[in-house]
């Protein structure tokens, strides 16, 4: 699967917008205040869209091309027989139905994806376990239906909000809850979760954090990604004739 790429740039305008004091524009077309170094509900929301389109662009050339198409309203079907979607994509699982930023699902969910961010040293010192609880039930609800689904799971945080002793204590859990290995494996495990630490004053990831040799390294995300759906899927529809081959052109 190709690495998944965000624009320095603009995660830099991004970062203008998270230090400033202007909000989001509201229905009446009024600039709402805000307080600075940190991003209000609907930037918050906006804001992970950007990595959305990064990984569903990926995993589509990882597909062989397919196209990527945004959905509206909670979806239960994807819009095309063959095509990556971005936007809620709803699933029913075991535990409960639950949407997702983007997927693959030709025949039922096979790949999945959620990205989460924390965006202020508060909000992540009071909720990043209570994400973490998120995360191990969203990956429980597809597993419990669909053993073989390959969950993706892309946490965000700038760095000026993230604490070190809560970085530390959020890597190792992270490392825990991204270890599923195979369809037998524990259903609240996911198969592949990215940490990304950026900078709201230059736009660039920290190439630091996490470590260079923990699995959840964002350039490395596709190749754990991959494996697992050649694994899984391997010369089945809609694949008889060629596998997925990674296309690692920009």
């Amino acid at each position: 699967m190709p690495e998944l790429r965000i624009d320095p740039t603009v995660l830099a305008k991004w970062g203008r917008r998270w230090r400033g004091t202007q909000g989001s524009t509201n229905k009446q077309g009024v600039i709402a205040t805000k307080q600075p170094d940190r991003f209000d509900r609907k930037q918050a929301m906006d804001f992970g869209q950007v990595f959305d389109r990064g990984f569903a662009d990926a995993l589509a050339r990882m597909l062989g091309g397919v196209p990527v198409r945004e959905v509206k309203g909670d979806s239960l079907l994807p819009p095309h027989p063959n095509c990556v979607e971005i936007g809620l994509t709803r699933i029913v699982g075991g535990i409960r139905p639950q949407n997702y930023d983007a997927a693959y699902r030709p025949d039922g969910p096979r790949v999945v994806y959620d990205s989460k961010t924390l965006n202020d040293h508060k909000s992540i010192g009071k909720n990043w376990q209570n994400m973490v609880n998120d995360l191990a039930t969203e990956a429980s609800t597809v597993h419990t239906r669909f053993p073989y689904c390959i969950v993706v799971f892309l946490v965000v945080l700038p760095r000026p909000a993230l604490a070190h002793a809560q970085e530390r204590a959020l890597i190792r859990t992270l490392e825990r809850l991204g270890s599923r290995g195979d369809e037998l494996d524990q259903n609240h495990l996911a198969e592949a979760i990215a940490l990304c630490v950026w900078d709201p004053d230059t736009g660039r990831i920290d190439r630091d954090a996490p470590p260079a040799a923990s699995p959840l390294r964002l350039e490395t995300l596709g190749d754990r990604i991959y494996p697992a759906y050649l694994d899984r899927y391997k010369n089945l529809p809609p694949h008889e004739a060629d596998d997925p081959e990674p296309d690692d052109a920009a």
